[in-house]
């Protein structure tokens, strides 16, 4: 529950930002996930590139992963998943396991982004309810593409965590990064 909370306010706080686009009306849940997928790539990759090499092995207790390896583990993930939705092996390449330096883990991160690319955009609302098998439980294609969603933000947490510690501001609190959210109107009061 502790990781959970505040996963669900990160995601909260980037729906502005992810639903500023009108929705599609031919495939408005898939769009809606690539959305999403498409905003956290993004401040993934700024992660992933503000946090100087010399960082890159920092954790706050030697009982977590480091900044990098939690880098090789996005990487390692994105093709966890996205192999699953493209009907394929999953590689394991094992980024986590065998790159260190930041360029490495950079250059990692951003293939396995264009291998999960493949997924979200082919991804339709009719193709998502395909059921495939994710940790031995049947699962809709579009779970799948959610799932990773949701343990992308989870882990984007912990390099925010990670980044504050050693003073720098993540990509999601950097001065007009996040739009501010919609003002309504106020009604009207109705005289008396």
């Amino acid at each position: 529950m502790r990781k959970l909370l505040p996963t669900m306010l990160l995601c909260l706080l980037a729906l502005p930002a992810i639903s500023q686009e009108k929705q599609p009306s031919d495939n408005p849940l898939s769009a809606f996930t690539k959305r999403v997928y498409g905003f956290q790539k993004g401040i993934l990759l700024r992660s992933a590139e503000k946090m100087p090499e010399e960082d890159y092995n920092f954790k706050p207790t030697e009982t977590v992963r480091s900044y990098g390896q939690i880098i090789g583990h996005l990487a390692d993930a994105q093709y966890l998943f996205c192999s699953k939705v493209l009907d394929e092996k999953n590689p394991e390449p094992k980024i986590e396991q065998t790159k260190t330096s930041k360029a490495d883990l950079i250059a990692a991160l951003k293939t396995a982004f264009a291998y999960c690319d493949k997924a979200y955009d082919g991804m339709t609302d009719a193709s998502g309810g395909q059921i495939v098998k994710l940790f031995g439980t049947d699962t809709p294609k579009l779970g799948v593409l959610n799932f990773n969603n949701v343990h992308n933000m989870e882990h984007y947490g912990n390099l925010v965590t990670y980044m504050r510690i050693k003073g720098i501001v993540p990509p999601t609190s950097e001065q007009g990064q996040m739009p501010a959210p919609k003002q309504e109107k106020p009604e009207s009061q109705p005289k008396k």
